[in-house]
C-alpha cells in the first residue's frame, strides 16, 4: 500500500519506511517559528529548566525563527517591554534568524519563512500561529502549535506524540476564468468541507491547475487549509516549488523534492473544475459561509482591508494597483493596504504600485497582522462592515464584535473599493 505525500515526508524524517495513519510519532524539527507570543513560550522554556540546576539553552539556535509582526510598531508600554524580552532572549541564545521591526529585514511571518528560505521541501515546521499550515505550498508538513508545546521543541528539538494524519486529496483541473484567483479557490473549498470537515487530517492539492499556481497563490491555498479545520494543506513539490526557491528565495543547498505514491490511500477525494469557479464572498461570521458574489454584491462596504499573511504578496498589490490606476476609492468608503513584507513593499513601490494606491485613495500601512486581528491599526466601529483579504471573518475579529467581515480575493476587493458596496470584477470596468 502506497503513502500519501505526508506519509512519505514523515517517514523519511523518522527514519523508517513506512508510517500509516494513526501511527504516533516523535518528530524531529526542522525548524521552530514563533512571533511575539515567543515571549509566552520563554516563561514556559525556563520553567522547563527551573529545578536541574542547568542553564536553559536551546536545542539549536540556528533552527528556531522569531519574527516581530502582530503589533509593530509596539502599540502599547506592555507589546514593548514583551519584545524587549524577547530581543533580550535572542542575543543570550545567538538566534540568528531573528526579524525585528526593521525596513530590511521585516514582515509577517508567513512572509518572511518562505521568502528567505527557511522553508524547505521535506521539512517538519512547526509555529506558535494557526496559519503555520501556510507553507506546505512548498512542501513542508507544517502546522501548529502551543507555546508549551514550543518550549518542549526549543529544548529538545523534536515534537512528541504527533499522530499521523490522514488526508484529503484535493483534484483541481481546467484553468481559472477570468476574475477568479486561487482565493475563490479556497474559500468555494472550505464552504464545501465545512470549517471541520477537515478535522486532524491533511488537504493534499493536486491537477492541472495547482500546477498552474504560482507559490503566491498555492501559499494562499495552504494558509486557509486551516479553515476547514486541516491539520495543515500540502502541494507536493515541483518545477514551481524549485523555480521559486532558487530563484525568489535564494537557495542554493540540494532540494527534497519527491512526490506521493500513485497507489497512495486518501480518506476522501475531492475533484473541482476551476472552469467554472466564480468569483467568492466568505459572509459573517464563519469562513465557511462561503456563496458566489453574485448572491451577495450591492452590499455597503465601510472598509476594505488588503494584504495580510493570506493576500498581502506582490502579485495581489500589482492587481489591486492596475484596478485602481487612474481612479478613485469610492467616497465614505476607507481602504487599508499591507503588504506582507518589507521586500514586497520596497518592490511594489519601485513598480509605482504604491503611488497608485496613494493617489486612488487608499492608505498603505507598514507590513503587519494588526488590521486581521483587530488589535492595532484599522479597528472597525459598530455596526460597520469590512471587506478584506484576509483569512478569517470571526466576530469580533477586526476589533469589534459589532462589526461585520466579509472575506475575498484582491481583485474583488480593489473593484468594491471603487464602488464602496461589494462589486463583480467581472461587471466593473
Amino acid at each position: 500500500m502506497g503513502m500519501t505525500y505526508v506519509q512519505k515526508l514523515l517517514a523519511r524524517a523518522c527514519g523508517t519506511a513506512v508510517v500509516e495513519t494513526g501511527d504516533v510519532l516523535e518528530l524531529p524539527v526542522d525548524l521552530a517559528m514563533s512571533h511575539e507570543n515567543a515571549a509566552l513560550v520563554i516563561n514556559q522554556f525556563n520553567e522547563i529548566f527551573r529545578d536541574t540546576g542547568r542553564e536553559p539553552r536551546v536545542w539549536d539556535a540556528d533552527k528556531i525563527a522569531i519574527i516581530f509582526d502582530h503589533r509593530v510598531p509596539a502599540e502599547s508600554s506592555k507589546t514593548a517591554t514583551n519584545q524587549k524580552k524577547i530581543r533580550d532572549f535572542v542575543a543570550a541564545q545567538g538566534i540568528t534568524r531573528f526579524h525585528d521591526i526593521r525596513g530590511d529585514v521585516g514582515g509577517i511571518c508567513h512572509q518572511i519563512l518562505p521568502e528567505n528560505g527557511y522553508v524547505r521541501p521535506g521539512h517538519v515546521l512547526v509555529g506558535t500561529d494557526s496559519h503555520t499550515t501556510t507553507h506546505g505550498a512548498l512542501g513542508a508538513f507544517a502546522f501548529g502549535i502551543g507555546a508549551t508545546e514550543m518550549a518542549a521543541v526549543w529544548a529538545l528539538g523534536s515534537i512528541l506524540n504527533v499522530e499521523v494524519p490522514g488526508t484529503i486529496k484535493v483534484v483541481v483541473n481546467g484553468e481559472f476564468p477570468p476574475g477568479v484567483y486561487a482565493k475563490d479557490l479556497i474559500l468555494h473549498l472550505v464552504g464545501l468541507l465545512t470549517a471541520e470537515g477537515a478535522n486532524f487530517k491533511i488537504i493534499e492539492f493536486h491537477g492541472d491547475a495547482i500546477r498552474s499556481l504560482p507559490t503566491s497563490g498555492r501559499l494562499v491555498l495552504c494558509n486557509m487549509s486551516v479553515e476547514a479545520g486541516a491539520t495543515g494543506g500540502v502541494v507536493p513539490p515541483d518545477e514551481e516549488t524549485r523555480r521559486y526557491l532558487r530563484d525568489e528565495a535564494g537557495v542554493v543547498d540540494e532540494l527534497e523534492i519527491f512526490a506521493p505514491d500513485v497507489d497512495a490511500v486518501y480518506d476522501r477525494v475531492v475533484e473541482i473544475d476551476a472552469t467554472h469557479l466564480e468569483p467568492q464572498i466568505a459572509c459573517p461570521h464563519t469562513v465557511d459561509n462561503v456563496k458566489p458574489i453574485g448572491d451577495v454584491k450591492g452590499r455597503k462596504i465601510d472598509q476594505i482591508v488588503v494584504g495580510s499573511c493570506t493576500n498581502g504578496r506582490l502579485d495581489d498589490i500589482e492587481i489591486v494597483a492596475r484596478t485602481l490606476r487612474g481612479k478613485h476609492v469610492a467616497k465614505g468608503t476607507r481602504m487599508l493596504v499591507f503588504p506582507a513584507s518589507w521586500r514586497i513593499y520596497t518592490d511594489a513601490l519601485n513598480a509605482g504600485y504604491v503611488g497608485d494606491l496613494i493617489e486612488a485613495g487608499a492608505v498603505v500601512c507598514n507590513p503587519g497582522c494588526g488590521p486581521c486581528l483587530g488589535i492595532h491599526q484599522g479597528a472597525l466601529g459598530d455596526n460597520e462592515t469590512a471587506l478584506a483579504t484576509t483569512n478569517r471573518n470571526f466576530k469580533g475579529r477586526m476589533g469589534n464584535p459589532g462589526a461585520e467581515v466579509f472575506l475575498c480575493s484582491p481583485v474583488v476587493a480593489a473593484t468594491s473599493a471603487l464602488t464602496g458596496v461589494i462589486s463583480d470584477p467581472r461587471e466593473v470596468n
